[in-house]
């Protein structure tokens, strides 16, 4: 079993966009958060389970789709780090992955 550690841009991305869509639907933005980080446990067990994003092609980086966010993270001996939370939409900038 792995462990999952969280990386602060993370835990604030993720609250950012809890925050923004909590402005109109306070409930979607709690079940949001809830989603994700259920998604992110079941790395524990299953830390492959995430795609490669084309984005990313040729770094070590993952990906989960909780719609309509994507968790970025990188799997390191039996820890799974979380990196980056961001809405769908959003384009990922490669340098905030380094190789």
């Amino acid at each position: 079993m792995a462990k999952v550690t969280w990386a602060d841009p993370a835990v604030q991305e993720l609250d950012a966009i809890a925050d923004y869509i909590a402005l109109d639907k306070p409930e979607a933005a709690h079940q949001l958060v809830r989603q994700v980080l259920a998604a992110v446990e079941r790395l524990r067990r299953f830390p492959q389970m995430g795609s490669l994003p084309v984005e990313l092609r040729g770094l070590p980086y993952r990906q989960l789709v909780v719609p309509p966010c994507r968790v970025f993270y990188r799997i390191e001996k039996k820890v799974v780090y979380i990196l980056h939370v961001v809405r769908g939409e959003q384009l990922v900038r490669r340098e905030l992955f380094p190789a």
